[in-house]
């Protein structure tokens, strides 16, 4: 249950206070099926269990999870296109004659009410929580247009939902170079063996990425005397916590680290306690990092009005 991605948004107190009735207007939005003639559906799917009388939220003290699930049927190009050639090359064989652009279009559009029924479908969950005390939406992805989509699916079910992307007052990247280049980490940051540089003057080419390196390397020095700054960096906070952040405060390749998980221990409890014991270790220790996260980099919580 616990996330390997994280991407953020910041909503108000007042915002916070209509949360309160997520899981009512949540239950309006499940899932359904793809029908026949449906490449693809959205709507929200329960965190735990899969009947559809399982509820849609799992709430640990301030916090509140959900998963936005998705049905994609699967029908690549390649065979609707080999399909289409296949069809086109029989008329011409046949008839004697060129298919033109509009006959091809309507041929491919018949092509796909054919196959679309029989398509496979594949199946997909994308976890997410509200911090209300805080004033966060956590979404378990490191793709942007992921989470965008899984905020739509949460404001047409709640008619309105005002979270906003960070807004650090900070420069992430300006302060993160620092960082590497002088190292001047905030207490209880460390630096992991991973980063990505760029050259901010060219849009293209001038990047340089290690892995499994050593930061403090000579190596490293020289791509930021040459006037290259941080875009990704590998961080470990407290000992407790590793991930890699972004220059747009996207945390990616999160981990948690040996002494979390063992606070977790074995549990042989049923899957709902085992899930609100998780939920509430990962939500306790992000709770800790995104207070940070909003300390380094100014990153305000939007106010009521």
């Amino acid at each position: 249950m616990f996330f390997r991605n994280l991407t953020l948004f910041r909503f108000s107190p007042a915002v916070a206070t209509d949360l309160e009735r997520l899981d009512e207007a949540l239950g309006e939005h499940r899932l359904r099926p793809c029908g026949p003639m449906e490449m693809s559906t959205r709507g929200f799917v329960a965190p735990v269990g899969r009947g559809e009388e399982e509820p849609l939220t799992r709430t640990v003290n301030h916090c509140t999870l959900l998963t936005v699930g998705g049905e994609d049927k699967l029908l690549p190009a390649a065979v609707i296109n080999d399909e289409l050639h296949r069809k086109v090359q029989k008329i011409a064989e046949e008839e004697g004659r060129k298919v033109g652009g509009r006959e091809r279009k309507r041929i491919k559009e018949d092509l796909l009410n054919e196959l679309l029924p029989r398509a496979f479908v594949r199946n997909s969950r994308l976890s997410a929580y509200v911090d209300r005390k805080h004033g966060w939406l956590v979404i378990d992805s490191a793709s942007r247009k992921s989470a965008e989509n899984a905020l739509t699916q949460l404001r047409e079910a709640l008619g309105s939902f005002p979270a906003v992307p960070l807004a650090p007052e900070e420069a992430p990247r300006v302060l993160m170079t620092d960082w590497l280049a002088n190292g001047n980490l905030p207490a209880g940051l460390t630096l992991g063996d991973e980063c990505e540089l760029r050259d901010p003057a060219t849009a293209t080419g001038a990047i340089a990425r290690c892995r499994r390196q050593d930061l403090d390397a000579e190596e490293v020095k020289e791509h930021l005397r040459n006037g290259k700054q941080v875009f990704l960096l590998g961080l470990t906070f407290d000992d407790r916590i590793s991930f890699v952040l972004g220059e747009d405060l996207v945390i990616r390749k999160l981990k948690f680290l040996d002494v979390v998980m063992d606070e977790l221990g074995d549990s042989q409890q049923d899957a709902y306690a085992e899930m609100d014991a998780g939920f509430a270790l990962l939500t306790l220790e992000l709770e800790r990092l995104l207070g940070k996260l909003e300390e380094w980099f100014a990153v305000p919580r939007p106010k009521d009005g």
